[in-house]
C-alpha cells in the first residue's frame, strides 16, 4: 500500500476538504457559479467508466459466522492485495501469512464496538448509488484529459477510526467510519486525533471529492521535492485544485479546498490584502518551513492575521489556486495536462499578471 491517511494527514497535503450544512441561499448560488466558473462542460457520457465502490465491509463481516480460514481464502482472493493492505496495514492484525491474526479478526469483529460501528455505517451508507454515480462521472473526466489513466477499483471499508483513505497498487479506499457525518455520536470522543474542525467536514458529500484529490496527489501527479518554497507549494497545490475544478464541475468550491462557506467568503473578501501580505513579508521564496507552514498546513484558522481568530486556514493554497485559474484564464491555448505537467512556478506566476484588486 502507497500510502494511507487520515483526514488530518490527508489536508496536510492539501488535502482533505468540506462542505458546509447552512449556507444563505444568495451565497449558495453564489459558491455554485464560482465552482463552475473555471471548468469546461464536457460531454463524457460514452466514455468507457463506470464506478461502482466495492462493499470490503460487508464482506469482511461473513467472517464473523463463518470459518475464519474460508473466509479469509475467499476474501484474498477477491480482493487481492487490498486484502493484505487492510489485515497488515489499516488492522494491524499481523501478517497473512502467519493464521495467528485469525484470532485477532475473530476478536475484533466480535466485539461491541465493532458492532456499533457496523449499525452506524450502514444506517448511513445502505448503498452508495450517489458516489457510484459522482465518481463514474469525476473518472470518466480524468479520462477525458488522460485517455492512457488506469482507473482503480473501489473499496469501502471500515477501521476503526485509522485511516479515511488508502491507495495502493489498483485500488482507492474509503473508511467510511470518517464519513459517518459531521454529528456521528463517534467523533466527539475522538478529538484529540480529529477536532471538530476537521470532523465538521467527514460527511458523505466529501467521499468523491477526497477519491479524487487523494487519487491526484498520489498517482497523478505526486509532488516533487525539489524546490521547498512557498510559491512552490502554493502553485502545486493551485494546479490540484485546478484539476478538481475540471474533473468535479459541480462540486463547490469550498468543499474543493476544505473551507466553510464563510471562511471562503473572507478568502474572497481580503484576498488583496492576503496578496499583500506575502509580498510585504518576502514569504514567496522562503523555505524555511517553519515560517510558511502556517499557511500551507492544517488548521483551525491562520494565526497572525486577521481579528478574533477569523482569517481562513492554508492561505497559500488559495492563493495558489486563484494564480492558476488566473493563468489559465490568460492563455486559453494551455491544456489541462500541459498546466499539470508545467513544473516552472514562475513562469507560471509571470504569465498569470496575478493582482487581485
Amino acid at each position: 500500500m502507497k500510502k494511507k491517511t487520515n483526514f488530518a494527514q490527508s489536508i496536510k497535503m492539501m488535502a482533505t476538504l468540506n462542505k458546509t450544512k447552512q449556507i444563505y441561499l444568495f451565497f449558495f448560488i453564489s459558491l455554485l457559479l464560482t465552482a463552475c466558473s473555471h471548468s469546461k462542460k464536457i460531454d463524457v457520457s460514452n466514455i468507457d467508466v463506470n464506478i461502482t465502490i466495492e462493499r470490503f465491509d460487508k464482506d469482511f463481516d461473513a467472517i464473523r459466522n463463518k470459518p475464519t480460514a474460508q473466509e479469509a481464502a475467499i476474501l484474498q482472493n477477491k480482493y487481492g492485495v487490498f486484502y493484505k493492505d487492510f489485515i497488515e496495514q489499516i488492522l494491524q492484525a499481523g501478517t497473512i501469512t502467519d493464521t495467528a491474526y485469525y484470532n485477532v479478526i475473530r476478536q475484533i469483529v466480535n466485539a461491541q464496538p465493532y458492532k456499533d460501528l457496523e449499525h452506524d455505517v450502514d444506517s448511513v451508507y445502505p448503498n452508495m448509488d450517489k458516489q457510484n454515480a459522482e465518481l463514474t462521472d469525476a473518472f470518466r473526466r480524468v479520462k477525458y484529459y488522460y485517455p492512457q489513466q488506469r482507473i482503480p477499483k473501489i473499496y469501502a471499508y471500515f477501521s476503526g477510526f485509522e485511516a479515511q483513505t488508502s491507495i495502493g497498487d489498483g485500488y482507492f479506499g474509503i473508511g467510511l467510519d470518517l464519513f459517518l457525518g459531521a454529528n456521528s455520536r463517534f467523533y466527539p470522543s475522538l478529538t484529540k486525533a480529529f477536532p471538530h474542525y476537521l470532523s465538521q467536514f467527514f460527511t458523505p458529500d466529501n467521499i468523491t471529492p477526497r477519491v479524487i484529490e487523494g487519487f491526484a496527489r498520489n498517482e497523478m501527479f505526486p509532488q516533487k521535492d525539489v524546490d521547498q518554497s512557498l510559491l512552490t507549494k502554493m502553485i502545486y497545490n493551485g494546479k490540484i485544485l485546478y484539476f478538481m475544478d475540471q474533473v468535479l464541475p459541480d462540486v463547490p468550491d469550498s468543499t474543493k479546498i476544505g473551507y466553510t462557506a464563510k471562511q471562503l467568503d473572507w478568502c474572497k473578501k481580503y484576498e488583496p490584502s492576503i496578496w499583500g501580505y506575502l509580498l510585504d513579508e518576502n514569504l514567496l521564496y522562503e523555505t524555511d518551513y517553519n515560517k510558511i507552514k502556517k499557511f500551507i498546513d492544517v488548521a483551525p484558522f491562520t494565526s497572525g492575521i486577521g481579528e478574533n481568530n477569523e482569517a481562513a486556514p492554508r492561505l497559500g493554497l488559495y492563493e495558489g489556486w486563484q494564480i492558476v485559474k488566473s493563468y489559465m484564464d490568460k492563455h486559453p491555448e494551455v491544456t489541462l495536462p500541459q498546466l499539470m505537467a508545467n513544473t516552472n512556478t514562475q513562469q507560471i506566476l509571470n504569465d498569470s499578471k496575478y493582482h487581485p484588486k
